[in-house]
């Protein structure tokens, strides 16, 4: 089985601090197969560690759109942030990437609401069904209950926007995926469900602090 996590920040988003090194080693020691960087609102670190590291490296985009946040995954070109969520979701799938709801109906974290999630439901192609992070405000029951009322894959994923607590969140895959093959993969999937830890829940204030004093 392969451990795939699909929601990190590297240091390209104010809030994260994983850098080269970090996604480097959690894919020679074996904590992960494929890991998507998925940092705010750019692409360009992300670009630059699938360039390092290869295609175990995916190339995602954390957008802010007015409704919500909304992940796109194997992306060509970075999705301006500040659109609505229909049209984020178009611009995602213009280059023919995957949608990705990272969590979902949470206030404290920019989740889509209820009401323009399923709006959207046609196009969403997998749902986030656990977060790491998720701890004070934990939808994971509504994410799957919504997941298996709409026939939405699901994936289970760290949030990680650092390195303490990483790897304790993912989902196991038969096969590394591709653009073609991850939402069937994840339709199978297990998953490992445990937080990050309460260490890790403070990364990204202090990474946006030490930003600021930097």
């Amino acid at each position: 089985m392969y451990k795939i996590d699909l929601h990190t920040h590297s240091e390209g988003s104010p809030d994260g601090a994983l850098r080269i090194r970090h996604y480097r080693a959690m894919l020679e020691r074996g904590g992960l197969d494929a890991i998507a960087v998925t940092d705010h609102d750019t692409i360009a670190l992300a670009e630059a560690l699938r360039a390092e590291l290869g295609d175990r490296i995916i190339i995602g985009e954390e957008i802010s759109t007015m409704d919500g946040e909304i992940i796109g995954l194997y992306l060509q070109q970075a999705i301006p942030p500040g659109l609505s969520a229909r049209q984020t979701v178009r611009a995602i799938k213009a280059q023919h990437g995957l949608v990705y709801v990272p969590h979902p109906f949470e206030t404290v974290r920019k989740g889509l609401s209820a009401k323009m999630l399923d709006s959207i439901a046609a196009d969403v192609d997998i749902i986030e069904i656990r977060n790491g992070r998720a701890v004070f405000q934990n939808k994971s029951e509504d994410a799957l209950h919504w997941a298996a009322l709409h026939g939405v894959a699901g994936a289970a994923s760290s949030d990680a926007h650092g390195w303490r607590g990483w790897g304790r969140t993912y989902s196991m895959v038969s096969e590394l995926p591709t653009a073609a093959t991850l939402v069937r993969l994840l339709e199978r999937a297990t998953h490992n469900t445990q937080t990050v830890g309460w260490v890790a829940l403070a990364y990204p204030k202090f990474n946006r602090l030490r930003g600021k004093l930097s």
